[in-house]
């Protein structure tokens, strides 16, 4: 048993590949693992990988510094070892393609400014909002059971992999019911009459209060206030292949589609198609412009459920 306990903590110094129950491949390198989707005749048995425990066990003891999953893992597989990998204290990225026109290598310093304002300005309005995020806080403890916080595992930068946070509007295990309530849904699992919305929810979505916890997210510097939208896993693993490089963009609070489509474009290629149109001519300026824009559309609540 200690010997496959060890599968991921004696690592070989030359490229390895194994298999295991769960229908993935690991390959590692220069202390990075890649995990990778094999068809089901090639897996072979890996006990202590059969458990969330296990996998955790094996990372923690592991010397891999960061772990790569591939898109076509799917979202189930891709939230198991990301959550692994978050309780190894491990960072995990989704591995899609480099691309070269992001704002951060294409303007440089124009970029530096743009995250300096962003934590500048993160931090403010986190001040200037505490007594708003206090009194929903409130609310949101004494009128539904369940945690204050939503969290959701999100494509940041380069493909990495964090945990974005809201206030929660739905009710308790409504991830588990996501895909019975979104069906077949082809575009942005989104829903006007979402039946696990919750009254106080619905409020705070309107007027996209919930939001306001992603604050901390662009202090992290998971997030900038403004830019693309980020992808949840099961919107992720449904983008085109040839769009996927759009994964390596850091992601915004508000951006092009919050404030000029928002929940009346649900087409997931035309949105990163736009995200991508975004990124080749991004400016301060532009981004400046996304920000007065999105008062207005706050208040109106446009396209907001």
């Amino acid at each position: 048993m200690s010997n496959r306990v060890s599968v991921l903590g004696s690592l070989p110094a030359r490229p390895s590949r194994l298999a295991n129950p769960t229908g993935c491949s690991l390959v590692w390198r220069q202390r990075k693992l890649a995990v990778r989707s094999v068809p089901l005749e090639k897996q072979i048995s890996l006990p202590p990988l059969e458990t969330p425990e296990g996998l955790v066990d094996c990372l923690q003891r592991s010397p891999v510094r960061l772990v790569r999953l591939d898109l076509p893992l799917g979202e189930s597989q891709l939230r198991s070892w990301a959550n692994a990998c978050h309780g190894a204290k491990k960072p995990a990225y989704v591995r899609v393609l480099p691309t070269r026109n992001l704002p951060s290598v294409t303007n440089p310093l124009q970029w530096k400014i743009k995250r300096s304002f962003d934590w500048l300005a993160a931090a403010l309005i986190l001040l200037l909002s505490s007594p708003i995020m206090m009194a929903i806080a409130l609310l949101l403890s004494v009128s539904s059971p369940g945690p204050i916080l939503f969290r959701q595992w999100r494509v940041g930068e380069r493909g990495k992999l964090f945990q974005i946070l809201k206030f929660r509007t739905m009710v308790v295990d409504a991830e588990r019911q996501h895909h019975q309530v979104m069906g077949n849904q082809a575009g942005l699992h989104k829903l006007k009459d979402d039946p696990r919305i919750t009254p106080i929810g619905r409020l705070l979505r309107r007027y996209s209060l919930d939001e306001l916890p992603q604050l901390l997210n662009v202090l992290r510097g998971e997030m900038s206030l403004v830019g693309p939208r980020p992808w949840a896993l099961y919107d992720a693993v449904r983008i085109a292949p040839e769009l996927q490089h759009r994964l390596n963009a850091l992601p915004g609070i508000t951006g092009a589609w919050q404030v000029e489509a928002r929940s009346t474009q649900l087409d997931i290629n035309i949105v990163n198609r736009n995200d991508l149109n975004y990124l080749s001519h991004w400016s301060l300026v532009q981004d400046f412009k996304f920000l007065l824009m999105t008062i207005p559309k706050v208040i109106s609540g446009f396209g907001a459920y």
